[in-house]
């Protein structure tokens, strides 16, 4: 399969799988979205309602005064009449008159009855003598039965509670009482009497199987109303805002696919020009100087590795080295950089055996069956000692298991030193230093940042210092800037190194070896050293980063 091919291939399916993750999600999304609409609207729904509520009941307990008290003689043709006017006057109100154990006498719908309509059964009576009924049918026809009230002789029925604007979807309504024994009582359709549903006693919203419910509660009397809905009705309410919210997801989805796909294209690409310019001795290497604190001498440095792409711009290392390490040529890289500060500094280390150059390995290199040859192939060829070429690892190094802290004991063996970089942002301990028989450990210049300033990071500095000293470890501390900083570590101990931009920049080979020249020869003091800038100076570590 062709490489342009296989990049179409991989941008469509990428492509594909994010706009359909999109729209799964915008779908989920918007389906949470409509629900929590629906019951917000199930609650406003409940809360009209018992406005209404509240409002007829403080009605019908006005009327009820009224009603009792009646100068008229006993379900008389002038009695109904009054009944009615003021029936007629009400606004929630749907029928008055007389009732006794049970049985209405008259009423303003069905006028004087020769025969008492029924036997109502009322609920538990209030304290302030009202009784409440949820079954009361004025005239003979059991499907019209209201909720309603008496007190003493009087009682009136209740119209509907169901508000003009209803909603998007359908909405039932029941209006329990806050008395457990009470029956619920469906005003509207749609809720049987007595099903399984919430606790509809206080306020509150829920979702339980495939129901929607709200409820409020009256702070005046004993009412509350619950408001229901079946999901698949919210749903189907509020289809618009879920197909909104999918079409978003999709193009989220597509933007991230479309995106994906792009870096995936870049980084083929770059992955293709790093293994051409690895093949090509294209990497450049350059060195930045490693100081002694208490003297001021260049007494080493540290190989770090530049690249720029085809087309002339430069990649930061924790992009191209990441790359290598993720197709599996990071060895290829270190290789070339060993053979590059060799080429470079063979002759410099030769005449200054205390000279030492510092090379970072990946965790892939120390298991890598072929790095240790390797290395000890180009000593040889260079006729340098191993123990002017210091090997730097990564806390994170360490936790690749035996076969790399057994690489790490033969490197030991064979006379490299062993510096742990980046000290305190891993996972290194007391008993892992013991085990390693590191030489020197490198403070990450997150904590050197820090120095002067309130951070907490700064209070671990002692403790670090305190160990390495206890271990008998040389200290290198990176990131040095500032005089302040230099000086904070200055007295710890006469094992300090610095590195950074106060004692130099990273530079080519030829640059370095005049200012070494000039610190050997000279005695020069790190203020005296020229912090020349490249116009890639800002990255410390790449090789191994």
């Amino acid at each position: 399969m062709s490489i342009l091919k296989q990049r179409v291939l991989v941008a469509r399916a990428a492509i594909l799988i994010m706009a359909t993750c999109g729209l799964v999600t915008g779908y989920l999304l918007g389906r949470v979205l409509a629900l929590q609409l629906a019951e917000n609207g199930l609650d406003q729904y409940a809360k009209r309602t018992l406005v209404r509520d509240d409002a007829s009941f403080l009605e019908a307990s006005n009327l009820l005064s009224v009603l009792k008290d009646s100068q008229y003689p006993f379900c008389s043709d002038a009695e109904i009449a009054y009944f009615r006017e003021l029936i007629f006057r009400s606004e929630y109100l749907r029928d008055a008159g007389r009732i006794q154990g049970g049985k209405i006498d008259c009423s303003t719908t069905a006028g004087h009855l020769v025969r008492p309509i029924g036997r109502f059964t009322p609920n538990s009576p209030k304290e302030d003598g009202l009784i409440p009924y949820s079954n009361l049918v004025p005239i003979r026809d059991a499907s019209l039965k209201r909720a309603g009230l008496q007190l003493g002789t009087a009682y009136v029925v209740f119209g509907s509670h169901m508000p003009v604007d209803v909603g998007p979807f359908p909405m039932h309504l029941t209006l329990p009482l806050k008395e457990p024994a009470r029956q619920q009582s469906d005003v509207t359709t749609g809720v049987t009497p007595g099903s399984v549903g919430p606790d509809q006693t206080t306020d509150g919203k829920v979702h339980l199987g495939d129901t929607l419910y709200a409820t409020r509660c009256s702070t005046t009397h004993s009412d509350c109303v619950t408001a229901s809905a079946s999901v698949s009705d919210a749903l189907h309410g509020e289809v618009e805002a879920i197909a909104g919210s999918t079409v978003v997801g999709g193009l989220i989805g597509i933007f991230f696919g479309i995106a994906f796909s792009s870096m995936y294209s870049r980084s083929r690409d770059l992955c293709q020009q790093l293994h051409r310019a690895v093949e090509r001795d294209k990497l450049r290497v350059v060195y930045q100087p490693i100081v002694s604190m208490a003297s001021g001498q260049i007494v080493g440095a540290e190989a770090l590795s530049r690249w720029n792409d085809e087309d002339g711009n430069p990649v930061g290392p924790e992009v191209f080295i990441k790359i290598a390490e993720e197709h599996g040529f990071i060895g290829t890289i270190t290789k070339a950089v060993v053979q590059h500060c060799l080429r470079d500094f063979a002759e410099t280390i030769r005449k200054h055996p205390g000279f030492r150059l510092s090379v970072n390995v990946s965790a892939a290199d120390l298991t890598s069956p072929s790095f240790l040859p390797m290395l000890d192939d180009s000593l040889k060829r260079a006729k340098v000692t191993s123990r002017s070429l210091v090997i730097e690892i990564t806390e994170r190094s360490t936790a690749e298991g035996e076969v790399a802290m057994e690489a790490i004991r033969s490197l030991r063996r064979a006379g490299h030193s062993i510096h742990i970089d980046d000290f305190g942002t891993g996972h290194s301990n007391l008993d892992k230093l013991l085990y390693l028989f590191a030489d020197t450990i490198k403070i990450d210049k997150a904590f050197t940042r820090v120095i002067g300033t309130d951070s907490v990071t700064v209070a671990i500095l002692p403790q670090i210092l305190a160990m390495a000293k206890s271990l008998g470890l040389d200290v290198v501390v990176e990131g040095v800037e500032t005089e302040y900083q230099a000086d904070y570590f200055t007295p710890a101990t006469e094992k300090m190194y610095g590195q950074g931009w106060l004692y130099g920049h990273p530079v080519p080979a030829e640059e370095f070896l005049g200012v070494l020249a000039q610190s050997l020869h000279r005695g020069l003091a790190p203020s005296d050293l020229p912090a020349t800038r490249t116009a890639n100076a800002g990255g410390l570590h790449i090789v191994g980063a």
